[in-house]
């Protein structure tokens, strides 16, 4: 039996009524050469029964909910997956009928590019709203435009599992901004292509979003540059504007770890900024 063109690795907790939804928009893709692959964290609700009832392939994560839930089911996933192609899709999120065909055109068009993603609708709490500025997306060197915040959301791309892989996948030390940190990573040193159709609606507002729950996401943020200013041989300007975009956002955290009084990180980034800046 051969290989699928692509693996979809959709990573899910507590989420049954919106996985369905999920579920629902990738069965229905057009292109249908795809494998599905669902990676429960040890779910309470009815997402096993579901799943069970509609012979889908699924594996399930033995520990409940730990921190790094989403980063270690979607390891768990992508290791368990045979195409050479992978999408993720965040069980909160769905998917465009043509998604995966317009992914694989570009592919066919574009074979030299190991990663590419699209364009994003995105929906709070039932009503579409317009993405920020520093959300402004685009194809080619995408590492400045990565620094500031995550523009490729995790349900709109696709890669190539070898490039995924020459990474590690993503850090499960991450209970936020892994996203962040895998594509600061691929951007160092491949061109991103990028298809500027809305091709997936990305949902917001729910109680359970990550990022309604962690404040100062810019701690891993920090981390990550840090890391990748230690490890690659980035050219002089990229140096340049990596150091700035740390040293910003160490210092605007720093203000905040005093400001609220929450000192648990404020060692660990003060030594990170100073060891930028040269005090």
């Amino acid at each position: 039996m051969s290989k699928p063109f692509f693996s979809v690795v959709i990573p899910t907790y507590n989420r049954f009524e919106l996985l369905k939804r999920s579920i629902d928009s990738v069965v229905n893709q057009s292109f249908k050469d795809f494998e599905l692959i669902i990676i429960d964290d040890g779910s309470s609700d009815e997402t096993l029964k579901y799943l069970e009832s509609q012979g889908l392939n699924f594996l399930t994560v033995s520990e409940k909910n730990k921190p790094e839930g989403v980063s270690r089911a979607r390891n768990i996933g992508v290791d368990k997956t045979k195409a050479d192609w992978i999408c993720f899709l965040d069980s909160d999120d769905v998917w465009m009928p043509l998604k995966l065909e317009e992914q694989y055109k570009f592919i066919e068009n574009f074979p030299e590019l190991k990663i590419n993603y699209t364009q994003e609708r995105w929906i709070r709490n039932g009503i579409r709203v317009n993405q920020p500025k520093n959300h402004k997306k685009g194809g080619g060197d995408q590492f400045e435009a990565s620094l500031d915040g995550c523009i490729i959301g995790p349900s709109t791309v696709c890669l190539r599992r070898d490039l995924l892989m020459s990474w590690d996948g993503f850090r499960e030390d991450y209970v936020v901004c892994e996203d962040y940190d895998l594509w600061l990573k691929i951007s160092t040193n491949e061109e991103i292509g990028f298809i500027d159709t809305e091709l997936i609606e990305k949902y917001g507002g729910h109680e359970d979003q990550l990022s309604r729950r962690y404040v100062a996401m810019d701690y891993y943020r920090v981390k990550s540059i840090k890391w990748v200013l230690d490890h690659i041989d980035l050219n002089e300007h990229k140096q340049i504007r990596a150091k700035e975009v740390l040293i910003k956002k160490a210092e605007i955290l720093l203000k905040g770890y005093k400001k609220h009084d929450n000192l648990d990180n404020y060692d660990e980034i003060r030594y990170i900024l100073d060891s930028i800046v040269g005090v």
